[in-house]
């Protein structure tokens, strides 16, 4: 069959990337083993967290569908972060993962642009630098003008349970080998990563009603008024299930030490780098012997599954460790452990080798985007899918490409990071990373980039017309807080908001006592009245970041030619010039952000790269 793009796999990168591409308007073929596998959750059946929460709704402004999906198929509801500022609350729900796929599935089956591929990928094909299409395994081969490929933990996957090794992607599921010998084929650095997962256990071995009031056992509720992912969701949500916290003990300590000899983490089996954010059991214990207990939690993974996923207790021990493990945990003495943890090596891309459309410098039309590039949790796959959905198909219209500043998304700043720094470990999205998070907040997601996803064709009109009245609110409620007057404890009459920037002032007690007339939704109340109070008490500090941002961009957004020779810049030592040669930044400002550039050998390549207008199409 021929098509625009083929997208390889369906996990949370592959479905976004796939659900993008068809939106504006592209033939889609997704390959994929079968329905049974789309949108999995292998690891944790959990969606968002610290600053992952904020890619998801990010995602959700573009017109993606993870933000849909979890606030439809969610078990628990929190808000991270609410003790701190605005910059870094985030969302994180537990999700019932079968509903999920399901909701996931049924959501591409009922794109009419989206062509199921079953089978097992083989081979890019690519002919002259440029995509062909896809050959199958099985022999038969597709046509398309842009290639994505998702292929998560399978290249080349490998599954380790103590001695025990056997080739996998992921429990249950064969590897990919062709595919992993014909993208090596090309001349991509890469190397292996490795990541992990806890043990699961039966609920139905768990007494969970005989731990209440338990002091070894605390629950974790969700939160009394759940906050949405999605700014479409209209109906209130609730929470379904708890959560349980514990901890590790002594005897716990003892018997990971005892047995450390037995963790291919640790007796040279495993050769693969793991998260350093994500460690296994074994590595938090030896590497951190001063500290005497973990936290552990018990979170369901569905309302009609019996597995409880073990979060903290991810490792690679042989079964039998692990079984006698979960046994010393207090409250589990009983449990059955349904499947054990384990660890996956695989193969992974050096993201060094990508624009920052997510499309590869060495063959034109193939895009890489999720744990191929080195990250670690669905949501940065996920984000990465939309990225390369989006300007996969652009490339097949043989449209200029759609970048995302990192001033602009949290998901720039993601893209971002990869192809100008590479990774040397799985990468995980934090606040942190972003120097803009006071601009990049949850409740200005919309606001951010909804438009931007108007503009490529991503958001429909249903999305629109509530995206435009909720911007009509928002201005709306700025004008009124600017002109209100209000009496101040003083007895004066000053506007609303400079009583608002007061401390300890809040809107919503201002609304409720209807001091000030403001306009919000009843389903999105939450957000309209935190979007607004968060732009008028930290005016200041907003004001001095945009000029930050213009400034910024001013002087680092001059565009450097794709084939620009770095060779034949005098002035440029031989380091740097490698440096630049496999990055191939794009701008000055994304080649000052490469690990060892100078302010020297930047002044040096400012003096040499010419204002290039961008041309108006791809060649």
């Amino acid at each position: 069959m021929n098509f625009d793009v083929i997208v390889v796999g369906a996990g949370h990168a592959g479905v976004e990337a796939a659900y993008a591409a068809a939106r504006l308007g592209c033939s889609v073929g997704l390959c994929t083993l079968s329905r049974g596998t789309v949108a999995h959750m292998p690891c944790n059946p959990a969606v968002g967290g610290t600053a992952k929460g904020h890619l998801v709704r990010e995602i959700d402004a573009l017109g993606g569908l993870m933000g849909r999906a979890i606030d439809a198929t969610g078990l628990q509801f929190k808000l991270l972060n609410r003790s701190r500022g605005p910059a870094v609350w985030s969302p994180r729900a537990q999700a019932d993962k079968q509903r999920y796929a399901t909701w996931v599935t049924n959501a591409l089956e009922r794109e009419p642009n989206i062509t199921w591929i079953f089978g097992r990928a083989g081979r890019v094909l690519a002919s002259h630098g440029r995509v062909e299409g896809l050959a199958m395994e099985d022999g038969d081969s597709h046509a398309c003008s842009a290639l994505i490929v998702t292929t998560g933990t399978f290249l080349n996957g490998l599954i380790h349970v103590g001695l025990e090794q056997r080739p996998a992607g992921r429990h249950g599921e064969p590897p990919s080998r062709d595919l992993a010998e014909s993208i090596r084929a090309f001349g991509f650095q890469g190397g292996r990563l490795k990541t992990g997962t806890p043990p699961r256990l039966d609920r139905r071995s768990i007494d969970f009603d005989a731990r209440v009031g338990d002091e070894s056992w605390t629950v974790e509720p969700g939160d009394p008024v759940p906050v949405p992912f999605s700014f479409a969701t209209t109906v209130p949500l609730r929470n379904r299930m708890h959560c349980w916290l514990l901890y590790t003990n002594e005897r716990v300590r003892d018997l990971v030490r005892s047995n450390i000899d037995r963790s291919p983490l640790y007796n040279g089996q495993i050769r693969g780098i793991g998260p350093r954010y994500c460690p296994s059991l074994e590595d938090k214990i030896m590497r951190f012997p001063e500290r005497e207990r973990h936290q552990v939690y018990l979170e369901p993974e569905g309302l009609d599954v019996n597995e409880i996923y073990v979060n903290g207790l991810s490792m690679s021990l042989p079964r039998d460790i692990q079984e006698t493990l979960v046994r010393a945990l207090p409250g589990l003495e009983d449990a059955h452990m349904l499947r054990p943890g384990y660890a996956v090596e695989y193969d992974f891309v050096q993201p060094t080798e990508l624009r920052s459309s997510l499309e590869t410098h060495r063959v034109e039309g193939l895009f890489f985007a999720g744990q191929i590039n080195g990250t670690s949790g669905y949501e940065e796959a996920a984000a990465q899918g939309i990225v390369a959905g989006l300007n996969g198909a652009k490339r097949a219209r043989r449209e200029l490409p759609i970048i995302f500043r990192r001033d602009e998304a949290y998901i720039g700043v993601l893209v971002d990071d990869l192809v100008t720094r590479g990774c040397l470990e799985p990468y995980r999205m934090f606040t942190s990373r972003a120097e803009h998070r006071l601009l990049l907040r949850i409740d200005n997601a919309d606001l951010r980039l909804t438009p931007l996803g108007r503009q490529a064709g991503l958001v429909d009109d249903e999305q629109w017309t509530r995206f435009e009245a909720r911007r009509d609110r928002y201005d709306r409620n700025l004008a009124m807080l600017s002109k209100a007057l209000i009496r101040s404890a003083s007895g004066a009459r000053i506007p609303a908001a400079q009583l608002l920037r007061q401390p300890g002032v809040r809107l919503d007690a201002l609304a409720e006592d209807h001091r000030v007339d403001l306009a919000f939704d009843l389903c999105s109340r939450e957000l309209d009245l935190s979007s607004v109070e968060t732009v008028v008490k930290y005016e200041g500090y907003l004001k001095r970041e945009v000029a930050l941002v213009e400034r910024t961009r001013k002087e680092g957004g001059r565009r450097i030619p794709h084939d620009f020779q770095y060779f034949g810049v005098p002035g440029l030592s031989h380091e740097v010039v490698d440096r630049l040669s496999h990055v191939r930044p794009e701008t000055l400002g994304q080649a000052a952000r490469i690990p060892g550039m100078t302010p020297a050998a930047l002044a040096v390549l400012g003096a040499h790269v010419g204002r290039t207008p961008p041309a108006a199409m791809l060649p």
